[in-house]
């Protein structure tokens, strides 16, 4: 019979352990401040919205609010305050949830106007045994459109006696409307750290015994919820006989060994792919998941590359000693450009585990694929090998003819900014759309250059061909900046007929001439046969007297049809 009344009695740890105070709330310090702040200087809002993942506190924190407010005090004398007594009949009643004036509701059961009407029917009526009627709504983003707005006058101005408290991990579900009328608090993710003090805290209470690795396997499965990792603490404490052991805890959450993951992991990146398959193939054997893995190598190259960023990170506390030492001897020695494709090669498996026959073949695969490109060179590192390999011409720079370029065309046609020189001297058609250019009246260069065929241009007078685009506003404009530039009228003979060639096509020509010869140079010509279906797209002038000639030039754009 003793042992059967002990089961009856037996509480979860999540429920034994729950927070009865400020002061036992884990990892909220900012949403603790700013209540305390608000219970001391009796500046209480009239509604609050909790939100955050499962299990972080927001159902324990509007118990706790509700007790803050309307506890007596041990002497049953006391007023509104931070440290709730815990003694009192309103504080016991509170946390078995069964006080006349703290009604605690689900939301994802009662979700019609109806519920939401008979709620509110109870507002105006001042609280039996406390000083404030609470109403703690659950899960409040399953009410319906109706309910909510059912909800909305009462909450903008409910009586000074009633409060309301909203839970939810559906924010964004939460109608604007009703947020505006709220004061949001956001609860964070308890860090590893603060769950695996909080584990070692309860394993001593309750006098169990407790491996560190295993706490922090279950503090990372819980992946910042401390209901999640008490359930799971509970369910160790239960498979080990009344210890947490690390074997149980992998067993159990279907983790592989981790040291085993770390030398996985190292031979991906060496390249070594008989041996990522034998590991991968023993790790299975064992109990490994497909998924688990290759999550948990995803959770190592994102670790390698933090440390890589930043190498403090190395030394952080959430880290245990094994992740810690696998970041000294890999991070530094690991391209940041292989662990991104690493990344992005993993992130892709995800997807392919999900819809293959056979998880553990796509793993292999998806392995096989990033040990074998591991030890593919990079494109950089191909165009270092050209350019090591090839006989470079260097003096080849005087073989292509060169458009002049914005300082050439400045002193060709120098602008008047508080000089000597009044008027501008044009004496062909380019020094004109240069300074129409310069001038930055694009639309009248574009039909310039693209529009216009000339004949004849001299001194005050241009005679050209112009197509059915150009009109008699752009003749008048033209007409207005050569008169400003020059200071006198110029003589425009206007033909219409077939366009000949116009300074556009000869800037293509020259274009053109320019790509054709520096494709024919031997490095650029290794690297156009290296990189099958590249095509050089842009030419770019260097103005840098120091340096070599045959740096004038660089290549400022090469696209690539094959994905390497």
């Amino acid at each position: 019979m003793a042992e059967e009344q002990k089961q009856d009695n037996y509480v979860v740890l999540a429920r034994k352990y729950r927070p009865q105070n400020f002061n036992e709330l884990l990892g909220q310090d900012a949403l603790v401040q700013t209540l305390t702040n608000a219970i001391k200087n009796n500046r209480l809002h009239h509604a609050y919205i909790l939100t955050g993942i499962r299990g972080v506190g927001k159902t324990t924190t509007a118990r706790i609010i509700a007790k803050a407010l309307n506890c007596n005090g041990k002497d049953g004398y006391g007023g509104a305050t931070i440290n709730p007594c815990g003694i009192c009949e309103n504080c016991r009643s509170i946390s078995s949830s069964r006080h006349i004036d703290v009604l605690e509701l689900d939301a994802a059961s009662r979700t019609g106007v109806d519920d939401m009407r008979e709620i509110l029917d109870g507002v105006r009526y001042k609280p039996t045994n406390g000083r404030y009627k609470i109403y703690i709504i659950d899960e409040v983003h399953m009410l319906s459109k109706s309910a909510f707005n059912a909800l909305l006058k009462t909450l903008e101005e409910p009586p000074s006696h009633v409060i309301f408290i909203f839970a939810t991990t559906e924010i964004r579900k939460v109608p604007i409307t009703v947020l505006s009328r709220c004061q949001r608090f956001d609860l964070q993710r308890l860090s590893i750290e603060t769950l695996v003090s909080h584990f070692k805290n309860i394993i001593n209470k309750e006098n169990l015994i407790a491996e560190e690795e295993a706490l922090h396997l279950i503090a990372k499965a819980a992946d910042g919820s401390c209901r999640d990792g008490l359930s799971l603490l509970d369910q160790a404490i239960s498979l080990g006989g009344g210890s947490v052991q690390t074997d149980v805890v992998k067993n159990m959450i279907g983790l592989a060994d981790r040291n085993q993951t770390f030398e996985l992991f190292e031979k991906l990146i060496s390249g070594k792919t008989e041996e990522v398959v034998g590991i991968i193939s023993q790790m299975y054997k064992n109990g490994a998941t497909p998924l688990v893995v290759l999550q948990d190598l995803i959770n190592i190259t994102h670790l390698i590359a933090k440390v890589k960023i930043v190498p403090s990170f190395a030394e952080d506390s959430s880290l245990s000693e094994s992740e810690k030492e696998l970041c000294k001897r890999l991070a530094p020695n690991t391209p940041v450009a292989l662990l991104s494709k690493i990344w992005q090669m993993m992130i892709k498996g995800l997807s392919e585990l999900s819809y293959a026959p056979v998880q553990i073949d796509a793993l292999e695969m998806i392995l096989i694929r990033i040990a074998y490109s591991a030890n593919l060179p990079t494109p950089y590192e191909i165009l270092n090998d050209v350019k090591k390999n090839s006989n470079l011409v260097t003096n080849c720079v005087s073989k292509i003819s060169q458009q002049p370029q914005k300082s050439e065309i400045e002193a060709i046609v120098p602008v008047s900014q508080n000089t000597d020189v009044k008027y501008q001297t044009f004496n062909t058609p380019e020094e004109l759309a240069q300074y129409l250019e310069i001038e930055k009246k694009v639309l009248l260069a574009y039909t310039f250059k693209h529009d216009l065929s000339f004949s004849e241009f001299s001194d005050g007078r241009i005679k050209f061909t112009a197509s059915e685009k150009v009109n008699n506003d752009f003749l008048l404009n033209l007409q207005n900046i050569l008169i400003e530039a020059t200071g006198k009228k110029w003589d425009l003979e206007v033909l219409r007929g077939h366009l000949g060639e116009t300074i556009a096509d000869k800037e293509q020509a020259l274009d053109n001439a320019n790509k054709k010869s520096v494709s024919d140079l031997p490095l650029v010509k290794a690297i156009l046969s290296e990189f099958k279906g590249s095509k050089i797209e842009t030419l770019t002038r260097k103005i840098n007297k120091e340096e070599d000639v045959s740096s004038e030039f660089e290549t400022t754009e090469t696209y690539f049809d094959e994905d390497l």
